[in-house]
């Protein structure tokens, strides 16, 4: 499913990812967050479409790989 780009700022990614500026630039720095673009001589961005595949990576990590192979059984 491709959605269209879109340039997320600060508030709006920090929002999205649950963290504060000072561990999103942490890790930026460290390498294990997307790096702002920029799109003035004072203002940066993020990419949607790259917080989504860092989310996506974050919610594979955390989850076992049963669980991503075998379907969820609900009981009645």
């Amino acid at each position: 499913m491709t959605h269209p780009k879109k340039f997320l700022r600060f508030n709006d990614v920090s929002m999205l990812v649950g963290l504060g500026r000072t561990t999103i630039y942490k890790r930026i720095k460290a390498g294990t967050f997307p790096a702002p673009i920029h799109i003035g001589e004072k203002a940066v961005a993020w990419d949607s479409a790259e917080i989504e595949c860092w989310q996506a990576a974050c919610i594979a990590a955390s989850r076992p790989q049963s669980a991503i192979k075998s379907p969820l059984v609900h009981g009645g």
